[in-house]
C-alpha cells in the first residue's frame, strides 16, 4: 500500500551526508521538505529548495511545531564518537526527544537510520546507544522503517577517503589485527533511495542496508591503493599500536581518525550483514570511476561535525 504525497517531509541533518542524499531523492519527487539542523550556516546544496530550521532539542514544544504538518520524518542525527559536549547519552536523549515530538505533531511515519547489528548487550557505546533508540521507536505510536546500514561510501564518506588519503602519502599501511575481519559497504544513494522507499509505506520494518560485495578489511585497502595508484605495504599490528598510529597522525591533522570502540567495532565483524543486499551499486565500480577525486584532501570528522 502506498502513501500519498503529504504536506511536507523532515531530514534531520540535509546539510550533512546521509541526509543530503535523501534530500536529493525527495526533492527530485516532487516533495516539499524542511530540515532540523544544527548547522543552518552551512552551504544550500538546494539552491533554496528547502526550509532550514535550527533544531532545539530542549525547546519540546518549538520541535512539535516544527514537525506540525509534516507526513514523514527521516532521521539521520547521531554522534559518531564522544567529544567535548556532544555524547552518546545526549544523543540518545535527543532523539528521544524527536521521537516525543513527531508522535505529538501527529507525524505518520518514521524512518529512522540505524547502525548494521545493533545489540542492548553491546559494550560499545554507538552500538548499544542505537539499539536503545530502536527499541524505543518500535514502543512508540508512530510507523516506523529502521535502516540498518553497513558502511556507507562515496565521495562525502570520511572512511573510505581517509584510507584513500592515506595511501596516497605513505608506502605503509597499519592495519588492527590481522585484516581478515569484513565490510560490506553500501553507495550512500543506494541508502537515500531505500529510505525515500520506505517513507511511502505504511508497515513497519527493520531492514538491513549493506552492498553487494564484501571484502576483508585488507582487500579494501589494497582495493583502493590500487585503484589510486598507488602500492602500499600492509603492516599488521596489535589493535593498540595500530590505535597509537592513528591518534599520532590525528594530532598532526587537528582530528579524530578512529576510535578504539571503532577498531573494535570493525574486527568483531560488525559491518557485514547476513540479510539478502538491498544497495545494487558495487563498491568496485564505484571506485573504478570515482578513484582520481578520492583521498585528494583529508576528511575531518571533527571540522564536520563538533566545530
Amino acid at each position: 500500500m502506498r502513501a500519498g504525497s503529504g504536506e511536507f517531509e523532515v531530514v534531520t541533518g540535509a546539510f550533512g551526508y546521509t541526509g543530503k542524499y535523501i534530500t536529493r531523492r525527495l526533492l527530485a519527487a516532487g516533495k516539499r521538505v524542511k530540515t532540523l539542523t544544527g548547522h543552518p550556516e552551512l552551504p544550500d546544496p538546494f539552491s533554496g529548495r528547502v526550509t532550514v530550521v535550527r533544531w532545539d532539542f530542549d525547546d519540546a514544544s518549538g520541535l512539535r511545531r516544527e514537525l506540525e504538518g509534516a507526513s514523514v520524518l527521516y532521521n539521520t542525527y547521531w554522534v559518531r564518537f564522544e567529544h567535548g559536549a556532544a555524547t552518546f547519552a545526549e544523543a540518545i536523549a535527543n532523539t528521544r526527544k524527536l521521537i516525543r515530538a513527531a508522535t505529538d505533531a501527529g507525524v505518520r511515519r518514521l524512518v529512522h537510520v540505524s547502525i548494521a547489528n545493533p545489540s542492548l548487550d553491546s559494550t560499545l557505546p554507538y552500538y548499544r546507544g542505537k539499539a536503545e533508540l530502536e527499541a524505543a521507536i518500535q514502543q512508540s505510536d508512530l510507523s516506523y522503517a529502521i535502516l540498518r546500514p553497513t558502511v556507507i561510501f562515496g565521495l562525502e564518506d570520511i572512511l573510505i577517503n581517509n584510507i584513500a588519503w592515506l595511501v596516497r602519502r605513505f608506502p605503509i599501511f597499519a592495519v588492527p589485527g590481522d585484516g581478515s575481519y569484513q565490510l560490506q559497504p553500501i553507495f550512500v544513494d543506494d541508502l537515500a533511495s531505500l529510505a525515500a522507499a520506505a517513507g511511502d509505506e505504511y508497515e513497519n520494518c527493520i531492514l538491513d542496508a549493506a552492498g553487494p560485495e564484501t571484502f576483508t578489511f585488507d582487500e579494501l585497502v589494497l582495493e583502493i591503493a590500487k585503484r589510486v595508484g598507488k602500492r602500499v605495504k600492509l603492516w599488521h599490528v596489535h589493535p593498540d599500536a595500530s590505535l597509537v598510529a592513528t591518534k599520532i597522525i590525528g594530532a598532526c591533522l587537528d582530528d579524530v581518525i578512529l576510535t578504539r570502540a571503532e577498531i573494535k567495532g570493525l574486527m568483531a565483524n560488525l559491518l557485514v550483514s547476513s540479510a539478502p543486499p538491498l544497495g545494487v551499486t558495487r563498491f568496485t565500480n564505484w571506485l573504478r570511476e570515482d578513484a582520481a577525486r578520492l583521498g585528494m584532501e583529508y576528511a575531518s570528522e571533527l571540522a564536520r561535525h563538533y566545530r
